[in-house]
């Protein structure tokens, strides 16, 4: 297993002259995505292939985690990323961006030994549709961190059903939109969060508050700052889903939609008590309801019986066509998350873990909460563990700092080429 050659003065990093002797290349593609790179003197000949997570704009083109950019040019290893050419969930750019970054890369500084794509949240998902992606091998593997692995349908999916709840159980009246939204995300998010810290006043609120996030796939920890609540901690729980309800269900749609010509996400069909009894945290939603004195059942029927939510089939092909995932690795793949993420859902992470062959695909979970935001000792950590599966051909057992963990269920599945529940 290759070693970091770091040395380190006090809590400073020391480059000798010839690691600091590294070039740097800046340069626009024929589809005007912007690419950049760095390669360090002493280039071990692996590439790292960074894909950015979600921006309202293209920004500058990011190579790779400000945390631990230093160490891997230290270690040997050429960063590169582009901007995709595009703001927005631009998976239908993104993906086009980082090829052609790999290939103007190549024609710069010579084919690379080893390309390892990785990134972050929506990167993550960008990630994954490289090593997805049929054809000609652009990375010969892949780590999806705190990744939207499941996809923009069957995340949003998932999320419209939490919003859903949330907007006919405890918010009706407050002008908030779950598709075809018409005003600006952040105008929907503000209305919504409103909501919720009104329904926090009262037990009510806060029940039917865990009962969107539940069926919405938040988990019942999510404050970085705060400790992991415990199993019968039901208070606790309903807290830490009630502080992901706006980041976690009222995702950005309004790009999405212009881009599908329409919505994409549907209920049609759903039976809630289904899927309550799905989640596997029935039990929590009903503690909660018993405490404010509210029956469970009659809100989940009052949820079946409102009207539904039907999307446009051209937008939902275009979806699939563009940010639905196989779960069919053909490079090795690795997702890395913490358990208690509530932007992106752990319960996707597991439920592509679930589907897609255990020799290309492995699941690692940090002991933490929070979206993202990992340390360099946990970057470093995974990029080994790949590298090993990479060179001797098996997965390696997990080691610290990740632990033993498995996530509920996602409760609206949606790989490509599969029926989407």
């Amino acid at each position: 297993m290759r070693r970091f050659m770091l040395t380190l003065a006090g809590a400073g990093l020391v480059l000798s002259s010839a690691q600091a002797q590294q070039t740097r290349e800046s340069a626009t593609l024929p589809s005007g995505a912007r690419w950049q790179a760095e390669r360090p003197a002493n280039w071990n000949g692996t590439l790292l292939l960074w894909s950015r997570g979600y921006a309202m704009k293209a920004g500058e083109p990011e190579i790779a985690p400000a945390n631990v950019r230093a160490e891997l040019l230290a270690a040997g290893y050429a960063l590169a990323g582009s901007d995709y050419g595009s703001g927005g969930w631009a998976l239908e750019e993104a993906v086009p961006a980082q090829i052609g970054t790999v290939k103007a890369f190549a024609a710069r500084y010579g084919r690379p030994r080893r390309v390892i794509g990785w990134g972050y949240s929506m990167g993550g998902l960008v990630t994954t549709a490289l090593a997805e992606r049929k054809g000609a091998r652009v990375i010969d593997g892949g780590i999806a961190m705190c990744a939207s692995i499941g996809g923009a349908v069957g995340m949003l999916n998932m999320g419209l059903d939490g919003a859903f709840a949330f907007r006919t159980l405890v918010a009706p009246d407050a002008g908030i939109e779950l598709v075809n939204i018409a005003q600006d995300d952040r105008a929907n998010g503000k209305r919504a969060a409103e909501a919720v810290a009104e329904a926090g006043k009262t037990a009510q609120g806060r029940a039917r508050m865990a009962l969107a996030g539940v069926l919405g796939g938040l988990p019942g920890w999510a404050t970085r700052a705060s400790p992991e609540p415990g199993a019968d901690d039901v208070d606790a729980q309903a807290a830490e889903l009630a502080s992901s309800i706006v980041m976690g269900l009222f995702m950005p749609r309004n790009d999405q939609e212009k881009r599908a010509g329409g919505a994409f996400s549907w209920n049609s069909g759903i039976d809630y008590q289904a899927q309550m009894a799905r989640s596997g945290r029935r039990a929590l939603v009903e503690a909660l309801y018993n405490k404010a004195g509210l029956d469970l059942d009659a809100d989940l029927a009052r949820l079946n019986a409102t009207p539904r939510i039907t999307a446009r089939p051209a937008a939902v092909r275009y979806m699939s066509a563009n940010y639905a995932p196989t779960a069919r690795p053909r490079v090795p793949l690795l997702a890395v998350q913490a358990k208690g993420d509530g932007a992106t859902s752990p319960s996707m992470q597991q439920t592509y873990a679930d589907a897609a062959p255990a020799a290309r695909f492995a699941s690692l979970w940090l002991d933490q909460a929070g979206h993202c935001g990992f340390a360099a000792p946990q970057l470093l950590a995974a990029l080994r563990h790949l590298e090993a599966r990479l060179d001797s051909g098996r997965w390696p057992m997990p080691a610290a700092p990740f632990v033993p963990y498995r996530a509920p269920p996602m409760l609206r599945p949606c790989f490509r080429g599969t029926r989407c529940l």
